[in-house]
């Protein structure tokens, strides 16, 4: 199950901050470069809908992943700064995050160490 939690929070946290990017480039057309609203409407709705889908799945995939409270707070408070929840799935999948305690039995994420026991 943790491999499968992992997914998606990793696919979830990229989608947020690519969704934060879109919107900070509508902002930029529109109160920088006037060019109209510049999707700033739909853009802010998919970012909104992402952040709390984000939040949603952070809550729902800490346990499976054995994430202590600070790891799961460190998480949470990433989806408020633009970008920092593609910075903390890239920091959590090189600290072992994602890859949950059962890794050396399932598997699991390790991308860039070696499994226990190996």
């Amino acid at each position: 199950m943790s491999n499968k939690a992992a997914v998606l929070f990793r696919v979830v946290a990229v989608a947020e901050a690519l969704s934060w990017a879109g919107l900070l480039i509508g902002m930029f057309l529109k109160y920088v470069v006037e060019l109209g609203e510049g999707g700033v409407p739909v853009l802010g709705a998919v970012h909104g809908a992402m952040f709390v889908v984000y939040l949603a799945v952070t809550l729902g995939v800490a346990k499976p992943l054995g994430w202590t409270a600070g790891t799961t707070v460190t998480a949470l408070l990433a989806s408020i700064p633009p970008l920092f929840t593609w910075w903390f799935e890239t920091w959590a999948l090189r600290r072992g995050k994602l890859d949950g305690p059962q890794r050396s039995r399932q598997g699991g994420t390790a991308l860039f160490r070696e499994p226990v026991g190996a």
